[in-house]
């Protein structure tokens, strides 16, 4: 029979067994990880925060990130590798056409959206937000697309909107009368990142394709250590 919550929670209190959870630590880092790399990404973040039990990484080379991935899936297991939607879905028609490329890397998205992070391909592939939001990694490999970069003289992120294929997510809602900004959709995609980012238990990798982004987040994110 259905108990309103109401009632669970009077009855966990008298068996003495009622906690109340007031945040949710979903990494290493801590709390504070997740409203740093927000602000990192806004461009408000006041100084560099080392987080000493978390490996946080920059990359320069995407290619060395997905490798480090694959390793950390090896030594841990669930290691992804995740980005924005900055790459339209081309292989959900044509499965054998990749969807992202970078520096010749060709990858795919992943082929399927239904508990994707446990399917057998997920470790090949590249996941969206709607396939990692909600679940916890060991280790996560974020790229940040092109949707969002660096403007360099105004000294702000800037988002791209020709370069963000997740129409339903830049789409104006016309029956509500409601119309987005680039400032609007800049503030959805930066929540969208900082959702991707705080997806790593134990450590978050990151690649940024904006080269101005990528210098920018340099001064808060660490590079990753010598390859000898």
């Amino acid at each position: 029979m259905f108990r309103p919550v109401t009632a669970l929670v009077e009855t966990a209190k008298h068996d003495d067994r009622h906690v109340r959870l007031w945040t949710q630590m979903r990494t290493l880092a801590g709390e504070a990880y997740i409203d740093y790399v927000a602000d990192v990404l806004r461009g408000s973040a006041a100084q560099r925060i080392e987080f000493p039990d978390y490996d946080l990484r920059l990359y320069d080379d995407l290619r060395e990130m997905r490798e480090d991935i694959m390793a950390r899936d090896a030594d841990h297991g669930l290691s992804r590798v995740l980005a924005g939607f900055a790459w339209p879905w081309v292989s959900k028609k044509d499965k054998h056409r990749p969807d992202i490329e970078i520096d010749g890397l060709q990858l795919f998205w992943n082929r399927t959206d239904k508990d994707w992070i446990n399917s057998r391909t997920a470790l090949q592939e590249v996941g969206c937000i709607h396939t990692s939001q909600g679940y916890d990694l060991n280790y996560a490999g974020v790229i940040i697309g092109h949707e969002l970069r660096w403007n360099v003289a105004a000294d702000r992120p800037e988002f791209v909107r020709s370069n963000y294929h997740d129409r339903n997510g830049r789409a104006n809602n016309t029956t509500l009368g409601q119309t987005y900004t680039d400032d609007d959709l800049l503030e959805y995609v930066i929540n969208i990142y900082r959702v991707l980012l705080t997806r790593g238990i134990r450590g978050t990798y990151v690649y940024v394709c904006d080269p101005a982004l990528r210098e920018r987040l340099r001064i808060y994110f660490p590079p990753p250590p010598h390859r000898a």
